[in-house]
């Protein structure tokens, strides 16, 4: 199977990446087990989760994922798979109350963050630690020296960014250049069939032209994507469901039955065509989906051996457009 590097960080993975938000939360341990054999066992090696998954469950604290990671890695017959895995976290959303200090990017919160996330998933390295969300209140001085920190102490092998708009990106990695520090090798964006435009008009150009990863999250539109919500009806589906009310509209509709079609011709789903579009476009190193089951996942690694022609992206172009 095809790998790809993640910027320049010398970490190659396979163009689908597997989303550890629901570990602990939509699914339990022991299916959370199952998906990630699955996942390894197929042939995938990035798996992305964040310190703070799932602290919006009532009752949860945050580092469930995290947790269910590390017991899963230190599983009997497992020691031979933290070497096959790229293993992905982030730092900087509230661990705590506001005013505790348990969010940002600043050196002490750093430096706690990732002791912590190191314990919880008992493992002596991260391969890619990613801001969560830009911290203005904190110099970027500040923030890429003590990721260089990291990097240099071995436990972190290179950084990435989430949720940063183009002009925060090109300024911390100028940061970084000034400071002869690791800059941020990759971006994690909000991208997909049905949100398009924040990306593509701004955030790909840059990293094109820096050669930056891009592990793109909800690929799948919180699960529009897959066909399952074509009416309001559809929304009691799944806790899930009232992110999606907002494509019930007759554009996001009409992108489903370009997938529709697609897929049919295909013999494949709409789920795994509308990933096979984002592994297909320039740039796109491996968009983040998520399975709460071993058959789920299945259907979704299926989108890494799909092809489509260009006629079929250029329908799904055309259905998209300006979304």
């Amino acid at each position: 199977m095809e790998r790809r590097e993640i910027g320049r960080s010398g970490l190659r993975v396979a163009p689908l990446a597997l989303g550890g938000n629901v570990f602990g939360w939509t699914a339990d341990e022991a299916t959370s087990f199952a998906v990630l054999d699955a996942f390894v066992d197929g042939g995938f090696q990035l798996i992305d989760t964040a310190d703070v998954y799932s602290r919006w469950a009532p009752g949860h604290a945050g580092g469930e994922s995290e947790s269910v990671i590390g017991r899963w890695l230190k599983a009997p017959g497992n020691a031979h798979k933290r070497d096959r895995i790229v293993l992905a976290t982030k730092v900087g959303k509230p661990m705590g109350d506001e005013g505790s200090g348990k969010a940002g990017l600043s050196r002490r919160w750093i430096r706690q963050a990732v002791h912590d996330s190191l314990t919880r998933l008992q493992t002596d390295r991260i391969d890619l630690y990613q801001s969560h969300d830009d911290d203005p209140a904190t110099p970027l001085e500040e923030t890429m020296a003590a990721f260089g920190e990291l990097i240099a102490e071995g436990k972190v092998r290179a950084i990435g960014a989430s949720n940063f708009t183009a002009a925060r990106l090109a300024e911390a990695n100028a940061v970084a250049a000034r400071l002869g520090v690791p800059r941020y090798e990759c971006l994690q964006p909000h991208y997909n069939l049905v949100e398009r435009k924040v990306y593509e008009d701004e955030l790909e150009p840059l990293c094109r032209a820096e050669g930056l990863g891009v592990i793109n999250f909800f690929g799948l539109a919180r699960g529009f994507l897959t066909g399952k919500y074509r009416s309001e009806a559809d929304l009691s589906q799944s806790v899930r469901g009232g992110g999606v009310r907002k494509y019930l509209a007759a554009q996001p509709l009409g992108v489903l039955a370009a997938l529709d079609e697609a897929a049919a011709e295909l013999g494949a789903t709409p789920a795994q065509v509308a990933l096979a579009w984002q592994m297909a476009r320039p740039g796109i190193t491996a968009p983040i989906a998520s399975a709460t089951g071993v058959a789920q996942l299945q259907e979704l690694l299926g989108a890494a051996r799909l092809r489509l022609s260009p006629a079929q992206v250029a329908r799904l172009d055309g259905a998209s457009a300006g979304l």
